[in-house]
């Protein structure tokens, strides 16, 4: 028996989310007694690969080529199966990232396998396997059972944190069948020079009370200072002043950073539902009666237009000295 872990990469690069992944699929494996395998497809160097072994990871099967050169939910689910079956998986982890939620139907299917979504920690039980996970959009949790032989557990974001485990790497090349697919991709658009909002530690997100996309420098360079990834609402991105995927809520981009500021976003339920994730909130807003600030650890309420400068300002001062 065994516990698989899939292996996301951007551009060659193993994400921070995956080395999370990692860290829970090791804890998973050590108490069901079973082998734990890293599954990675895709273009990856070898050195990429050995990181894995600081979280746990002792044997990664790869596959490469032109089938895996782009993610094809069709293509990947297929070739997961079959690694799957060969090494007799009983549990498989995948990241609640949206490639790892666009493979998981398919490769249930053709495991014949339970899904697990937003799971927040180890299984309490494997017999039959027991584990706890988000519900009603993370206002409450449930303890959930599987009825299968393999489950796939879908692991929440930022839910579980890196824990290192350093063992030694053994890398070796898996073939599999990925098949054809009705699924065709017609352009690649890649943003460059940001941090994704998925894997910040930060995110800054800025709302209506902005008042106009002119006024989003005051956002982004509050975001470098952090070291942060840029957000907006969904009305905000439905205007046109921000790109679709800087949208985070229930409909958008669900994140779970360390710190969330929430910049002149009134805090519909939606938009909290996608971020309420996140470790410590943030709000600043003129209107003290905004819903947000009672899902907020922190609140400012104020003028974005006077508040966020002075915040940028005493942070520069902190900085320097």
């Amino acid at each position: 028996m065994s516990v698989l872990v899939y292996i996301e990469n951007w551009d060659g690069a193993i994400k921070k989310s995956t080395f999370e992944a990692v860290s829970y699929a090791k804890e998973v494996a050590n108490n069901a007694g079973s082998e734990l395998i890293a599954v990675s497809l895709g273009n990856v160097s070898d050195d990429e690969l050995n990181k894995l072994g600081n979280y746990g990871a002792s044997k990664v099967i790869k596959l490469e080529g032109d089938d895996f050169a782009n993610f094809n939910s069709d293509k990947f689910a297929a070739s997961f199966a079959q690694i799957a079956q060969a090494n007799g998986a009983k549990q498989i982890i995948i990241n609640g990232t949206m490639n790892g939620k666009s493979m998981s139907p398919g490769l249930a299917v053709k495991l014949n396998a339970s899904v697990i979504s937003e799971v927040v920690e180890v299984p309490s039980s494997f017999a039959p396997l027991t584990v706890k996970k988000k519900a009603f959009s993370g206002k409450a949790f449930a303890n959930i059972e599987s009825k299968t032989d393999t489950t796939i557990l879908i692991l929440s974001p930022n839910a579980f944190g890196l824990k290192e485990n350093t063992s030694s790497v053994a890398i070796e090349g898996g073939s599999a069948d990925a098949g054809s697919s009705n699924l065709h991709h017609v352009k690649f658009e890649k943003s460059s020079g940001k941090i994704s909002i998925t894997e910040a530690e930060v995110v800054i997100s800025g709302g209506r009370g902005l008042k106009g996309p002119e006024n989003w420098t005051m956002v982004e360079e509050l975001a470098e200072l952090l070291g942060a990834g840029t957000a907006c609402s969904k009305p905000v991105s439905d205007i046109g002043w921000r790109p679709h995927h800087e949208h985070v809520g229930q409909t958008g981009i669900a994140v779970a950073p360390n710190l969330y500021i929430a910049i002149g976003i009134s805090g519909a339920i939606q938009h909290l539902a996608g971020v309420n994730s996140s470790k410590v909130m943030v709000a600043i807003n003129i209107d003290p009666e905004a819903p947000f600030f009672k899902a907020a650890d922190y609140g400012i309420v104020g003028d974005a237009f006077d508040v966020v400068p002075k915040l940028i300002e005493e942070i520069k001062k902190f900085k320097a000295n």
